[in-house]
């Protein structure tokens, strides 16, 4: 990922931010107490002996396998660095040399996903795991390190520290995944096929731009309804299929509080292609588990005079345009 993709997605990342001060957002838990995260805007690799070590910022986003040693020079109450690898790719991390006072409040926690403006990618609709099992809690463990995998290409860890000269050592890996589900994109523009093998799941790619999806292939076991529906609220043809492709426009990163601009439940080989104007774009694959479902598709960035600001094709604009 370069410098000038990794600027624009933190810009991206900040315009989904906004609305809590632009860098701000607070995570619920669900139980506990509030979490808080800030988000940077560059970062910066150096390698020795071929790995990558260097120093965690309190705010900061890692797109590198490496080794990233925090070391609180004040108290550090608000901090969270995003992770992100491929999109076929996983993320393995491991915590060593912790030392914090968890009993003085401070914590590390490590999320299966991202969680922005209190939403969550991927949403509690279509991940694996319960909202609180993604989650995994450094001083709930009574181990000395502290390990977990994503189940995407993207991942969080959160860290609060109130003493000077505390801190922890984060390793980061990156790991093959042969049939990648819910996906964040690092770039504005390319293509990508998603593939469900026999599985009741729901994948979603992520594109946090605004761009033009061209579907160029889709294949579904279900081929029972022939149609394309426009911006509706209710599915009653194609979730009524069981196995689906909706796109999906919106300001936010959970899927399940987007707004749907399209759907289609038919297999088709040819060009299929539709602009969504929102700092947000998802490719949503449902599928039913009875059949190998796929879709390929391909996405560019929209330039500014191209984001829908009227109906176009018979879709309306939904999202706001400044």
């Amino acid at each position: 990922m370069s410098a000038a993709l990794r600027a624009q997605l933190f810009l991206c990342l900040i315009s989904l931010l906004s609305g809590t001060g632009l860098t701000r957002y607070i995570e619920d838990n669900e139980a506990s107490d509030g979490l808080y995260s800030l988000i940077s805007s560059a970062q910066k690799r150096e390698s020795e002996d071929f790995v990558f070590r260097r120093p965690l910022r309190c705010l900061d986003m890692l797109a590198t396998e490496g080794y990233f040693t925090f070391v609180a020079s004040r108290p550090q109450l608000a901090c969270a660095a995003f992770i992100i690898a491929e999109p076929s790719e996983v993320i393995s991390m491991e915590l060593s040399d912790v030392s914090i006072d968890c009993s003085a409040g401070d914590f590390i926690k490590i999320f299966d996903g991202w969680v922005l403006k209190g939403e969550k990618f991927p949403s509690s609709n279509d991940h694996p795991l319960l909202p609180h099992e993604r989650y995994t809690d450094y001083c709930s463990s009574a181990a000395s390190t502290l390990s977990g995998r994503s189940s995407q290409n993207v991942a969080m860890i959160f860290f609060r520290i109130h003493s000077p000269d505390s801190g922890f050592t984060l390793a980061v890996k990156k790991v093959h995944n042969p049939f990648p589900c819910n996906i964040m994109s690092q770039s504005p523009e390319g293509s990508f096929t998603m593939v469900m093998p026999h599985q009741r799941r729901n994948c979603s790619f992520s594109i946090i731009y605004p761009v033009e999806i061209r579907l160029t292939d889709l294949s579904l076991g279900d081929a029972k309804s022939n149609e394309i529906s426009p911006l509706r609220q209710t599915w009653p043809g194609c979730s009524g299929s069981g196995d689906y492709v909706e796109l999906l426009g919106g300001n936010g990163v959970d899927t399940s509080k987007m707004f749907p601009v399209a759907d289609l439940c038919f297999s088709l080989t040819g060009l299929a292609q539709m602009k969504i104007g929102c700092d947000n774009s998802v490719v949503r694959l449902v599928s039913s588990g009875n059949y190998i479902n796929r879709v390929t598709f391909q996405y560019r960035l929209l330039d500014q005079n191209e984001i829908p600001k009227t109906r176009e094709n018979g879709l309306e604009n939904f999202c706001s345009v400044e």
